[in-house]
C-alpha cells in the first residue's frame, strides 16, 4: 500500500449549459478527519453527498471542498420574503414603541437575513438534474486530484523519513562501538572513582563500596536504550513498507525514539555518548514533524 500525506490541493472546472463552475479542494493535517464544505446557493442538497464522497477517499486531515458557481444574472432572481419582512416590521415596530427612536429604513430591513431571497429563475427539473450530476461529477475530479497529490507527498515523505531512520541508525551503532563501553574501561572509571573516595579518608565498608559500584556500572550502561532504539527503526521501516493509514503509529515511535534519546543522555558518561544523543534527539524532532503530516 501506498503512503499518503495530509497535504494537497486541487481544482476541477465544469460547465453545463449556460452555467459554469469550479471546485477548489484543500487537506492539511488533522487529527481525524473534519471536513468544511461551502457550497452555492440553491446546491445545498449536495452536502450529504460531498461528505460522503470525501469521507470514502480520505481518513485523516482537516479538508475544506468550496463550490463556486458562475450563471448568467438572467438565470437569477431576487425575491422578497414577505411573511418574514412582516415579522421583521412588527418587531422593530414593538421595539420602537419600548425604548423609542426612529424606524429601521427600507435598506437596512432589507439587508436582514431572510428578507430577500436570491434563488433560480423557474427551470426544467431535469435540466437541474443534469446539471447537478454534472457538478458533482465534477468534485470527483477534484478528489482525485487531491488523492493523487496526498500520494506524491506521501512518497516524498517516506523517503526522507526512511533517510533519517538510517541516519539514527548510524548513531545507535556509533554509540554502540564507542570505547568508552568497553569492560576494561568501565572498569578503570570505576577503579578512579573508588580510589577519589579512598583519598578522602573516610572509613568505607569493602561490600557497600562493591554494591554502589555496580549500580553505578548499571546506572551507565545503555544496552537496553539501544537495543529498543533497534527495534524501534526495525518497527518504523516495517510500517513504510506497509503503508496505508500509519500516521497515529508513526507518531507514537516517534515519541518512543525521543524517550530513549533522553534516556540515553542522562545515561550517559561520556561525551561522544552525550553528542550522539543529542543528535539523535534532533533527529527524532525532525523525524516527528514530518509524521506530523503522514495520514
Amino acid at each position: 500500500m501506498t503512503l499518503n500525506s495530509m497535504t494537497g490541493f486541487a481544482r476541477a472546472d465544469g460547465s453545463n449549459g449556460n452555467s459554469s463552475w469550479f471546485w477548489e479542494v484543500r487537506s492539511v493535517n488533522g487529527r481525524g478527519l473534519d471536513l468544511r464544505i461551502r457550497l452555492a446557493p440553491g446546491l445545498e442538497v449536495l452536502e450529504p453527498k460531498v461528505r460522503e464522497a470525501i469521507s470514502k477517499l480520505l481518513t485523516r486531515g482537516n479538508v475544506s471542498a468550496t463550490l463556486t458557481m458562475q450563471r448568467p444574472t438572467s438565470d437569477i432572481e431576487v425575491r422578497l420574503n414577505e411573511e418574514v419582512a412582516a415579522q421583521v416590521i412588527r418587531a422593530s415596530r414593538r421595539m420602537q414603541e419600548l425604548v423609542g427612536g426612529d424606524m429601521p429604513d427600507v435598506a437596512n430591513l432589507m439587508s436582514i437575513k431572510g428578507v430577500l431571497e436570491v434563488g433560480e429563475v423557474a427551470v426544467d427539473e431535469e435540466e437541474v438534474a443534469a446539471r447537478t450530476a454534472a457538478v458533482f461529477a465534477t468534485l470527483g475530479e477534484a478528489l482525485t486530484q487531491v488523492a493523487q497529490a496526498r500520494g506524491d507527498e506521501g512518497a516524498r515523505l517516506a523517503q526522507v523519513i526512511s533517510q533519517q531512520l538510517d541516519e539514527i541508525e548510524a548513531l545507535v551503532d556509533q554509540v554502540e562501538r564507542s570505547p568508552s563501553r568497553k569492560v576494561d574501561v568501565v572498569k578503570q572509571r570505576l577503579t578512579e572513582l573508588v580510589a577519589r573516595l579512598v583519598e578522602t579518608g573516610q572509613a568505607l565498608d569493602p561490600v557497600r563500596l562493591h554494591q554502589e559500584a555496580v549500580i553505578l556500572a548499571t546506572r551507565s550502561d545503555v544496552e537496553e536504550e539501544l537495543k529498543r532504539l533497534r527495534s524501534h527503526v526495525a518497527a518504523a521501516r516495517d510500517l513504510l513498507r506497509s503503508g496505508g493509514v500509519i500516521g497515529r503509529k508513526l507518531d507514537f515511535l516517534a515519541q518512543e525514539f525521543n524517550r530513549e534519546a533522553n534516556t540515553l543522555c542522562s545515561k550517559s558518561n561520556d561525551e561522544g555518548i552525550t553528542q550522539a544523543g543529542l543528535a539523535l534527539k534532533v533527529l527524532v524532532d525532525q523525524m516527528r514533524e514530518q509524521v506530523q503530516n503522514i495520514e
